[in-house]
Parts: C-alpha cells; structure tokens; sequence
C-alpha cells in the first residue's frame, strides 16, 4: 500500500518538475551554461520521479502477489472441499460443469477485486484529491475544480453506461455456463450419446448456447464502444477547458509555459487510471455476482453432517466383522410418493444379508443409509451398537466398504484407481487385492501394468473389468462391513461364478449386506430380506423362503429358475 501510494503521490508531482524545467528555459535571461544546466536538472528529476512513480506499482504488485494468489486458491479449495462435504441431494442435483464453473468464477473474483480496490480505484480515488489539491495550491482554485468536475462527470456517465451493459454480461454468463455444463454433461456421458447417435443434437444444444452467448456479447461490445467513445469525449472537453484556462493564466503573466504544460500534464496522467474505470466498475459488479454465486455453495448445509464433538468409530472388536441394525428406519424422498417405512432388521458379525425385491422398492436406499449418504427420517442406524449420526462420517467410511452396480473410476491409472480406498498401501497389499478380486492376469496382460490410463470413468475397461477394479478397490480397504450393490451383474457367468468364490472369501472376518437381483447368488445368505413398496415383506433362509407357499420371494425363485423373462427385479 506505501508503494502504490508513494506512486501515486510520484506522478502527480513529475509535471510540476517539468513545469520549472520549462519555466526555466523560458526565463527572459541571456542564454547560458547555467539556464542550461537548470533546465537538464529539472528535467532529469522529472524523468527520475516518472520513472519511480511508474515502477511503484509494479514493485508492489510483485509483492502483494502472493497474498493474492494465496486468497484465490484458499477460497477455491475452501468452496471445493465444502462442496464435496455436501450431501447426496445437492450433488444430484447441481450440473458438475455449472458448479466447477462457480467455484473457478468466484474465487477468480477474489483475485480480481483484491487488485482493483486496493490497488486501482482507491488509490486513484486519492490522487484525484492529491491532484485536485495540488491544481488549487499550486496555481488557482478553477484548476482544482475542472479536475473534480470532469472526473465526477465522467465517472457519473461511465457507471451509468456500465449499469446499461451488466445485463449483456450477466447474459452472456448464463449462456456460458449453460454450455459448460451441456459439454460435461455430454463428455460424461459420451456412452449414452454415441448410442443413441445424438451426437448432432448435442452438438446442436451446445451451439444454441453459444449463440445466446454470441448474441449478448455483440451487444456487449457495441455498448463498450458507445463508453469508450463517451469517456473520451469528456477528457478531451475537460483538457480543452484546462488549457484554455491556463492559456488566458499565462496571458495575465499570472503562469508561465512551464506551468500550463504542468497543470495539462497532471489532468493527463489522471485521466490514465480512469480509462480502465468503465471496465472496473462492470468487472467488480460482475465479480460480485460470481462471488454471490461462490458463496451461495458455501451457505448450503449438508443434511448429513458430524455431530459437534463426534468421536471416531472405534474399529471392530469383533473378529468376524462389525454388525448393522435398522431400527424402524423410515426415509422418503423429495421426488417421490413413497419411501422406506418401519424398516428393521439386524445383520450380526461375520452374517451374509441379501436385499431383494422389485425396482425402486428402497434397497438403494437401504444401501445409502448403510454407507451413511443419507440419515434416516425416523429410526435410527447402528453400526456395532453405535448410532452412525454419532460417529465421524470419515471413520464410519474407513469401516464400511461399497461395491456398487455401475463403478465410477477416476482418469488415471489402475493403480490409482485400485489404491483410492487406501493411498498408504503397499504394492504387496494392492496385489493382494488385484489377485483376490480375479484381476491379476488381466493386469499382467497389459503392456503398461498398472500404470495403464482406464479412459473418463473407466471407459478404456469393459464393464466386467471396472466392476473387478471396484471389488479389488473395496477388498483393500478392508472394511468390517461390505457392501455389494449389484456387485457382479455386469460378469459373464463363468466370470461371475469366479468372483461369487472369491466374495465368499473375502466375506471373511467382514459383515456383508448384499443387493442383488440374480437369487442364485445369495442362496447361501444368512438371512434374505425381501422388500416391496418401502417395507420389509419377508424374512428368513433361501430355503425357508422358497418353500413359503404364495410367497414373493418364491415367485421370483420360479420365474428364475424356469427361465422365463421377467422383469428384473434389482435396484
């Protein structure tokens, strides 16, 4: 801040060195060493205090830079890590392109109004009233007030003009983030685009976009030359006045040359910061914006949070794996009719319980509330006698371990991808999993190993590789309870037939909480739930269950085993 002041304070007094060199040129005296002398010194010290007034604020730049850079990327990361903290309803229903665009947007604009206030539009502020000051004292006080008039009109017009154009702006940012979040949604899902040959039409989408964008910024850019063409009229009145002034000052004898050129050089260099103002005013009602929009993501509350206080889940005392207790658990969405109702059961250390049950009956739910993404409505849930909304959300997933249908990979290697569920890890222990979960030929096959890239969501890797990557990932992470959504629905049947042998071992010493639509992968379940509508219908052995005359699970059983086409009844 003394450094962009001292600059300020530097510039204004440069012209008045020239002034008294021009002065000193004009003096009616015989020409001499000495007249030349005094003016070469006038003019050095001008050359020097606009050298230093012009180097000031780059000097403080450098130095401010990094508290600058270090607000832009602790509110990045603040808001990015309070997004991902948020819970299973927000993300599900924000666009991951609109809210990575908000975030870079909002702390961008930290950035920016930390330069501009501090160092453009206050300290310019303060040379205006250095200037204006300077104008009165030195010479008359009609210079002091052309200074101030001129600028009030110009900054008057300019904001005026700028408040005409930030609706173009904010046009042109809801296009642009529209087509962000249309081009990540469709590179995310490239599969289903490609499928479906909609590759025209999401072309299309993203072009009707950018052309609600191009419309505003036509718009934009005309008005911006309408401002220019304003502002320059005004400084160019406002020099015109000055000089006249200074002009009919000289005649008088009241001023010399020197000093017209001074007062005319002042208003100049004031007039240089305002040029940018134009800019600065719709940039800072702009980063206002973005910055609301940051902080909109900031305020919102994630409905499944730690308790004040909330210790850690202590690890599994049990040596056969952790156990997990619905008691009256109910839950319904926002979207839909119904929802899970009086929903109890238990799963005891080292048990197989499988869910089962037609499409949208509430086993993802169940799921979801077992790994803790949502928090029951009523009831409670309990993981080794302890209500999971009193542990930390982080020690309760080191515990519970998910394989689900559809497995999300990151762009990145194997090994990465594999070692997410514990980064620590050593390559004996990932091999460890990578072989338990049927991998290792595949892996060995491979000319990079396991440095190979898997593609955006794994998409390099058929979907029986991901969901073997996704079994491997969850094995190390060595849960007390895990949990198979769908675990092997994507497998061939000799591959799955492989992987049912390798589950069952590695269901050792761990609690396991099946979802499944195929039954002849959890006949040998401790105990089979069956779900209809939210509740819990049936309960027992696969062979208590199949022998229950009029039963659902023994109607499903048939229409399996006989082969007959049937809707599939997994979630």
């Amino acid at each position: 801040m003394a450094l962009t002041l001292a600059g300020k304070a530097l510039g204004v007094a440069a012209p008045l060195a020239l002034g008294a060199a021009v002065n000193r040129l004009a003096e009616d005296q015989p020409a001499g060493v000495g007249i030349a002398l005094g003016f070469a010194g006038f003019a050095v010290a001008w050359a020097l205090i606009r050298f230093l007034s012009s180097i000031a604020p780059q000097v403080s730049d450098v130095v401010f830079a990094p508290i600058r850079q270090a607000a832009q990327r602790t509110t990045a990361t603040e808001t990015f890590a309070h997004a991902l903290n948020l819970s299973l309803d927000f993300h599900q229903t924000k666009r991951s392109g609109s809210l990575s665009r908000t975030v870079e947007r909002g702390s961008r604009a930290v950035d920016f109004l930390l330069r501009i206030l501090a160092f453009n539009l206050i300290p310019t502020g303060l040379e205006l009233i250095l200037a204006a000051g300077v104008l009165a004292g030195a010479y008359d006080w009609r210079f002091g007030a052309i200074a101030l008039v001129v600028v009030v009109i110009y900054t008057i017009v300019t904001f005026s003009i700028s408040n005409w154009r930030i609706e173009h702006r904010r046009t042109m940012n809801t296009a642009d983030t529209a087509a962000a979040g249309l081009v990540v949604d469709s590179l995310l899902n490239y599969e289903t685009v490609k499928s479906f040959g909609a590759e025209q039409r999401a072309a299309a989408g993203y072009d009707e976009a950018l052309a609600v964008y191009n419309a505003a910024a036509l718009k934009a850019n005309t008005s911006l030359a309408l401002l220019n063409g304003v502002q320059v009229l005004i400084m160019n009145i406002g020099l015109g006045v000055m000089a006249v002034l200074a002009g009919f000052e000289a005649a008088a004898g009241r001023m010399g040359p020197g000093d017209v050129t001074a007062a005319v050089l002042i208003l100049i260099a004031l007039y240089a910061p305002l040029n940018i103002l134009g800019f600065a005013y719709r940039e800072i009602r702009q980063a206002f914006i973005d910055m609301e929009e940051m902080l909109k993501v900031t305020r919102e509350q994630p409905q499944v949070a730690d308790a004040h206080g909330a210790p850690d889940l202590q690890p599994c005392s049990d040596s056969r794996g952790g156990s997990i207790a619905f008691e009256s658990v109910s839950f319904r969405h926002d979207a839909r009719t119904g929802g899970l109702e009086d929903v109890s059961f238990v799963a005891e250390p080292g048990t197989t319980t499988a869910l089962v049950g037609p499409s949208g009956a509430g086993k993802s739910t169940m799921v979801k509330l077992a790994l803790r993404l949502l928090d029951p409505q009523s009831g409670r849930v309990l993981i080794d006698g302890v209500d999971m909304r009193d542990v930390t959300q982080a020690s309760l997933r080191r515990a519970v371990a998910l394989v689900p249908q559809d497995v999300a990979l990151f762009n990145d290697t194997l090994r990465v991808n594999i070692a997410f569920a514990r980064p620590e890890a050593t390559e004996a222990a990932i091999w460890a999993a990578v072989e338990a979960a049927e991998l290792g030929d595949f892996i060995r096959g491979l000319p990079d190993g396991m440095q190979t890239k898997v593609g955006e969501r794994g998409l390099k890797l058929s979907g029986g590789e991901r969901q073997r990557v996704g079994i491997a990932r969850a094995l190390l992470a060595d849960p007390c309870l895990l949990i198979l959504d769908e675990a092997t629905s994507a497998l061939d049947s000799r591959t799955e037939a492989a992987i049912q042998k390798t589950l069952r071992r590695a269901q050792a010493g761990r609690t396991t909480l099946v979802v499944a639509h195929r039954l002849s992968t959890i006949a040998d379940a401790d105990q089979i739930l069956v779900v209809k509508a939210g509740r819990i219908v049936e309960r027992g052995s696969h062979h208590e269950l199949v022998a229950r005359v009029g039963g659902e699970y023994a109607a499903l059983w048939r229409k399996q085993t006989r082969g007959a086409r049937s809707t599939p009844v997994g979630a």
